[in-house]
């Protein structure tokens, strides 16, 4: 490697091609809940927690009631390192999930939350 081929750039890791194609989805004028959510989904796959964490929000912006973007928006959260704004986005998930009568959603969620609490203190 060269000087030139280091940088932040570089530790990025490379885009798959579903991100890419959901991107120019985007760029195209097809804005909608689940295409920010696919495309949050991917930047999560990367552990790129930034950009996935502003996909799902927008996403949520767009579908409040969007069950799985709440636990996955928690996740990047988590993995950003904001365990206090994660565990609020996973109770306000469970909310959600509750009223929609998601269960599943519902139970995987609480037990994500438990972990942070207990992790934290926090009740």
């Amino acid at each position: 490697m060269t000087g030139s081929d280091s940088g932040p750039e570089q530790d990025r890791p490379a885009k798959s091609p579903a991100l890419a194609g959901f991107e120019r989805m985007l760029e195209a004028g097809r804005e909608s809940a689940l295409l920010r959510y696919s495309i949050g989904n991917e930047y999560a796959k990367l552990q790129d927690w930034a950009n996935a964490r502003a996909a799902l929000e927008r996403a949520l912006a767009i579908d409040p009631e969007f069950t799985a973007a709440w636990k996955l928006y928690a996740k990047a959260l988590e993995g950003g390192g904001d365990a206090p704004a994660a565990l609020a986005a996973y109770r306000r998930g469970i909310e959600v999930a509750k009223r929609k009568g998601d269960r599943q959603a519902e139970k995987e969620m609480t037990v994500f939350a438990r972990r942070i609490e207990r992790a934290s203190g926090a009740r």
